[in-house]
């Protein structure tokens, strides 16, 4: 069970490649009338996804979770899927443009995170760091969980509106770091600014000795910021076990904003040590929400538009594409007012 990390430009890379290998299925595929009820996938050490959740809580009906490793990295986790080494990923919405954009014969179908006011990612810097804003980036340091993702796309946002120009951007330096070092090597001076996200963030924050010099939150709002993929050939043979996945999840979604914080911990805290893979859980007493913002992880047409856009401007789309080619609401009774 090792933990694989991977930017996004080795996550893409030879994805057109493999995709006549995902047009095959894999070995995801099911005979004609047949359809798979086991779905394989990464996790997160320490956390619990929100499939995860879902299975635990009996969402997922006859479908069944299994879990072949963990993972750190969105891009790569959702290039496990198009290559069929898993059979759904979870990805930052601007990544999953970006593979699709590469011919990558996906579709999102759920949003799984998001920023809202409680669960956003912050850029911290110590709080006797000499960096005071976004010009005193240059030449510095950024550790991230994985390049060509959420972390990246939000810094590069930042780096923009605040004036600076492609040239300075590309002296600002992102650095790969597992996060569960990050706050580690931020306090040990190894990098100049640590992405902090979540339980992770709020563990850093109650030591004390640092700051936020910018937020996802107060770029760009409250949003759904990363979706679940299938390949589309999976979802052509096995449209009721998405449906099935897709209406779970959301479930899982409504129970954890209806259920009391403390009672949401507690099941977290449960299922990870019901899966015995000696993990510390003490970042789930932190958890305050997934950040979905979209009720039962509904995707709006924007959460995508906005990094297709900004991808453009940055010339790192391969081939023209459009919000509605990469995400679908058609598997989310969520979308049509019903509660799944």
């Amino acid at each position: 069970m090792t933990t694989r990390r991977s930017a996004l430009a080795a996550a893409l890379a030879g994805v057109l490649a493999v995709t006549t290998l995902a047009a095959c299925g894999g070995s995801g595929s099911a005979a004609a009338g047949d359809q798979v009820k086991e779905l394989r996938y990464q996790g997160n050490v320490g956390a619990v996804t929100l499939a995860e959740l879902a299975a635990d809580l009996g969402y997922l009906s006859d479908v069944k979770l299994k879990w072949i490793g963990n993972t750190i990295s969105g891009p790569q986790d959702i290039q496990a899927a198009t290559t069929g080494d898993t059979d759904f990923g979870g990805a930052f919405n601007g990544a999953i443009v970006k593979l699709a954009s590469s011919g990558a014969p996906i579709t999102a179908v759920v949003g799984y995170y998001g920023v809202d006011d409680v669960n956003f990612n912050g850029f911290y810097v110590l709080d006797d760091s000499p960096i005071k804003s976004a010009r005193d980036l240059i030449g510095k340091k950024i550790g991230v969980n994985t390049l060509g993702a959420h972390s990246e796309a939000i810094t590069k946002t930042y780096l923009a509106k605040e004036g600076l120009t492609d040239e300075e951007i590309k002296q600002v330096e992102l650095i790969v770091v597992p996060p569960v070092n990050t706050e580690q090597s931020l306090r040990a001076k190894q990098i100049d600014v640590a992405a902090l996200g979540g339980t992770l963030r709020d563990k850093a924050l109650e030591r004390g000795g640092i700051h936020p010099l910018y937020t996802d939150y107060d770029l760009l709002g409250k949003f759904t910021a990363g979706s679940y993929i299938f390949r589309d050939d999976f979802i052509r043979k096995n449209p009721d076990t998405v449906k099935t996945f897709v209406a779970g999840v959301g479930k899982a979604i409504e129970w954890s904003r209806a259920t009391p914080r403390e009672e949401v911990i507690a099941k977290l805290q449960e299922i990870i040590k019901k899966r015995g893979r000696e993990e510390d859980d003490s970042q789930t007493k932190f958890w305050k929400s997934y950040g979905v913002a979209g009720k039962g992880g509904v995707i709006e047409e924007r959460e995508f538009r906005t990094w297709i856009e900004w991808l453009d401007r940055a010339g790192e789309l391969k081939k023209d594409i459009k919000a509605t080619d990469i995400y679908s609401n058609d598997y989310n009774s969520f979308a049509t007012g019903g509660a799944a």
